[in-house]
């Protein structure tokens, strides 16, 4: 509403004095979505979420042990909060809107019970997209299993993709990837489903989620396998190409990204094409928010045997996939950009130069001043020591003043 004022910056600001048992002891803002904890305390559900899931388990007031985390919905005070917003409307105050609260465990356990019926999955399916918080309550083992069984196992066809659906949405712990890659005809059935001409592109980026998931909670041996399999990284780099699907091309990315912490998958992975799909996609500015773990995904391959020329390639050239690198030096994948940037221009005298006249001098030095980690300021230094034969190549390069600024 107009004039109103937002309630996290602080009712203060404008005279209006916020009753102390209607504030949330940690933000101490008011409360939009007041929950009580174990020892009788009331929180708001951000505030003592975070509190929690930083690794605290004590009450913040209190300090006394949390016997359990259950947090219980104050539906009194968040009803009187909610009065009180109503009662100061002339003032600008906007009435805080009544939380939707998760689902019920029982019924999540009694959809479970009744087995892979498609209506029941389709339910499924809805309370996981609906929030994080029914996410978070539908992932437990008991769930997640047998949402593996129902995904690999003899139900209907469309019964399995509705299960794989819900477990991509829901994701899967250490119990459940080892159920998922410990047997071959999974693994195989995840690759047949990436991999095949006549699988819908929904069926497959959920496929992918799953290889993901597995990678990411499993060991190297677990990402071996998967790796092996044929039609699964050529699955993930498929939908990394994909060209108007934000949510296949974060996955293909992230499937990447997870399978390539393990050497013996990058060496195929070239041979696939990954390293071109993803450097295409850095150079391209299209990683769906996955920068991070797409330029440390081709910082590897671009170790690996035909992984230079092939990020070279994909990306368009050496000039643009030197800017694209350069640019990358800026944010928080700095670290990766600067170690693919090594390889890249590593026994290229042209394409050192390339990344100098792109800014990547001043970039790395604010790196090695700057808060970035050890490992990060090494490799930037080795970089900086690598381009400092083609720092004073030309004469109207040293004149310039753009070569001092980033690109």
């Amino acid at each position: 509403m107009p004039g109103s004022v937002p309630l996290a910056l602080g009712l203060d600001t404008v005279g209006l004095q916020v009753p102390w048992y209607f504030r949330c002891p940690i933000s101490l803002e008011l409360m939009q979505d007041p929950v009580t904890v174990a020892t009788g305390q009331t929180y708001d559900r951000a505030s003592i979420e975070s509190w929690v899931a930083t690794g605290n388990t004590t009450c913040p007031v209190t300090r006394a042990p949390l016997a359990d985390f259950t947090l219980i919905p104050n539906h009194t005070l968040r009803r009187l909060i909610q009065e009180w917003c109503v009662a100061h409307r002339s003032l600008g105050v906007e009435r805080i809107p009544t939380p939707k609260q998760p689902a019920d465990p029982d019924l999540i356990r009694s959809l479970i019970a009744q087995g892979p019926g498609l209506p029941v999955l389709k339910k499924l399916r809805a309370l996981a997209r609906e929030s994080d918080k029914n996410r978070l309550v539908m992932a437990t083992h008991e769930t997640r299993a047998a949402l593996v069984e129902m995904a690999f196992g003899g139900s209907a066809e469309e019964a399995q993709a509705e299960a794989m659906a819900v477990l991509a949405l829901v994701g899967m712990g250490e119990a459940e990837a080892v159920d998922v890659v410990g047997r071959e005809d999974r693994v195989t059935r995840l690759a047949k489903v990436l991999g095949s001409q006549g699988t819908t592109l929904e069926a497959k980026v959920n496929a992918g989620a799953v290889v993901e998931a597995a990678a990411a909670v499993s060991g190297a041996e677990a990402r071996v396998v998967l790796g092996a399999a044929d039609g699964v990284i050529e699955g993930l780099v498929a939908l990394v190409d994909e060209k108007a699907n934000a949510r296949a091309v974060r996955v293909g990315i992230r499937g990447l990204f997870a399978l390539c912490l393990a050497k013996e998958n990058r060496q195929r992975a070239v041979s696939a094409g990954a390293a071109s799909a993803l450097a295409r996609r850095v150079a391209e500015g299209g990683c769906a928010g996955e920068l991070e773990r797409a330029l440390a995904a081709v910082e590897r391959l671009s170790r690996t045997d035909g992984g230079r020329e092939a990020v070279v390639s994909g990306a368009g050239g050496g000039a643009a996939v030197v800017i694209a690198l350069v640019r990358a030096m800026s944010g928080r994948a700095a670290e990766h950009a600067a170690g693919a940037l090594v390889a890249v221009v590593g026994g290229s005298e042209v394409l050192q130069l390339e990344a100098v006249r792109a800014g990547a001098m001043s970039q790395l030095l604010m790196m090695v001043q700057g808060g970035c980690s050890e490992r990060a300021k090494r490799k930037a230094q080795h970089l900086l020591k690598l381009l400092r034969s083609a720092w004073p190549t030309t004469d109207s390069m040293a004149n310039s003043d753009d070569f001092l600024r980033p690109y």
